[in-house]
């Protein structure tokens, strides 16, 4: 990698302020997607490591939740500093290793920055209470304390971002944090605990273990040292970790795969609603679990809407992420490209036309065309599965009470999007789509400062926001007695 500051590129896991390789000496190869070319290779890093790693987290965090929340705060401050003036190599490293274009990147490490900023403010404002006395001799507080070693879990297509938005608040409240992040995109991980360093974080304090997801995961989850394991990827995986921490009854934060609906109604901007529609579907080539999986737009404006969407679609700069000019990066994964393939032709099987796109892409690779598929109907894959990647499916639909029951028709209530310019529709429907998150007359939702999460088979728990910081901490009551002469 070609990086203006070379110590940000680690191939080693990081443990107790220590850069270390596995064990028994067995590494994994990092592969750039648009180009399949070797990034190098990371320590494939078992049950040992982790063991060692939740122990030396362990040490930490019996000192960090002793100190006091100026300097808490001062460290991620320092972070969030270091991230910025380290910005374009940061993001470079994503692209190389992710596949999105370089602007995107850019974005990202913006907002994973910001998530150390929000939370070095947030420390000083964890607050208790006083409740009135139920007796004249008695006080009752309540106050909260940091839940412990947290173990955390994160996906490939926002390396950094989901990283810091689960390390700022932990961090924040006095936790300390063992990370294992995707084995596809490690470099990002390893940059972030070289910048920890920097920012003064204590040994121990913040540990980073490549390798083996089955084995690293297994014991984050039956360890007793581990209080609190937050997850951010498939719904599949986050259930088989509910289940394994079921045994020390850890608490649980789980941000799992969505299924968004993106409506949009006759009375809305139809130009706003194509470009909002176009930015919700195709960032990062649609892998994104809060994008626009399901297109339903009013029959009186369908034709016009799928006119306008097409010809916006068929003009997105396909290419390697480094390339300015690009808009739509390489997917993750072989897989990934068969999924894709399948969910079109299977609605093309079932009636749907393919408007534009369809095929993977002629750069070759793990590149595929930006797709929009017109004429879908429910009993098709796209319908029902997540995607995740550039296929655009447009449903037609008659009115407010049919759209709003379809887009809740899933298991899933990560995001939803409309668009109309309706006033009490605005209410009516916000508040009727079963979902975590709804974007109303916008694409993008994601902010450090608004609580993100799902409801149903989409998650458990908030990241960001004020609430953020509450599923890393434990209420304790205390009851004074005696106090009365």
């Amino acid at each position: 990698m070609d990086l203006m500051n070379k110590n940000l590129l680690k191939d080693t896991s990081y443990v107790d302020g220590e850069w270390i390789n596995a064990n028994d000496g067995s590494c994994s190869e990092i592969l750039n997607p648009a180009t399949s070319e070797s990034l190098g290779f990371v320590p494939n890093c078992g049950s040992a490591e982790t063991i060692a790693a939740i122990e030396a987290a362990r040490r930490a965090q019996s000192i960090w939740s002793k100190t006091d929340a100026k300097e808490r705060s001062s460290v991620l401050k320092n972070l969030h500093r270091l991230m910025l003036e380290n910005q374009e190599d940061l993001a470079k490293i994503i692209t190389l290793e992710g596949g999105k274009p370089i602007s995107e990147s850019i974005g990202e490490i913006a907002y994973a920055a910001s998530f150390f900023e929000w939370f070095s403010e947030e420390a000083k404002r964890v607050y208790g209470d006083v409740i009135p006395a139920h007796q004249h001799d008695r006080r009752t507080l309540v106050i909260k304390q940091p839940i412990g070693v947290v173990g955390c879990i994160t996906p490939w297509n926002f390396p950094s971002a989901m990283l810091a938005r689960k390390i700022a608040p932990a961090i924040a409240v006095g936790c300390s944090v063992v990370a294992k992040p995707a084995p596809e995109t490690p470099f990002s991980a390893l940059a972030l605990a070289y910048l920890s360093e920097l920012a003064g974080f204590p040994k121990g304090l913040l540990n980073i273990l490549t390798g083996d997801a089955e084995r690293i995961g297994a014991v984050l989850t039956e360890n007793k040292d581990i209080r609190k394991i937050t997850f951010t990827g498939s719904t599949s995986v986050g259930k088989l970790l509910l289940k394994q921490s079921a045994e020390s009854v850890k608490k649980v934060s789980l941000e799992l795969g969505g299924h968004a609906p993106f409506i949009v109604f006759e009375d809305a901007d139809l130009d706003a609603a194509v470009d909002g529609a176009l930015i919700a579907k195709y960032r990062n080539s649609g892998q994104t679990c809060v994008c626009a999986n399901r297109i339903y737009v009013q029959s009186g404006i369908y034709d016009a809407f799928c006119e306008r969407f097409t010809e916006k679609t068929s003009g997105l700069v396909v290419g390697n992420g480094l390339e300015e000019k690009t808009q739509q990066g390489p997917l993750i994964s072989n897989n990934a490209m068969r999924k894709v393939s399948l969910h079109i032709d299977d609605a093309k099987n079932k009636g749907a036309t393919v408007a534009t796109g369809g095929n993977p892409h002629n750069l070759g690779g793990l590149f595929f065309e930006p797709t929009v598929l017109t004429g879908v109907t429910d009993d098709m894959l796209i319908a029902k599965e997540e995607t995740f990647g550039p296929v655009a499916p447009i449903f037609s639909f008659e009115n407010e009470q049919e759209v709003v029951k379809r887009a809740n028709d899933t298991p899933f209530g990560l995001a939803a999007y409309f668009y109309t310019s309706d006033l009490g529709k605005s209410w009516r429907v916000s508040e009727q789509l079963d979902y975590g998150m709804v974007g109303l007359n916008t694409g993008i939702i994601s902010t450090e400062m608004a609580p993100f999460g799902g409801i149903k088979e989409s998650g458990i728990g908030r990241e960001g926001s004020k609430y953020g910081v509450d599923d890393y901490l434990e209420m304790k009551y205390i009851s004074i007695a005696g106090i009365e002469e």
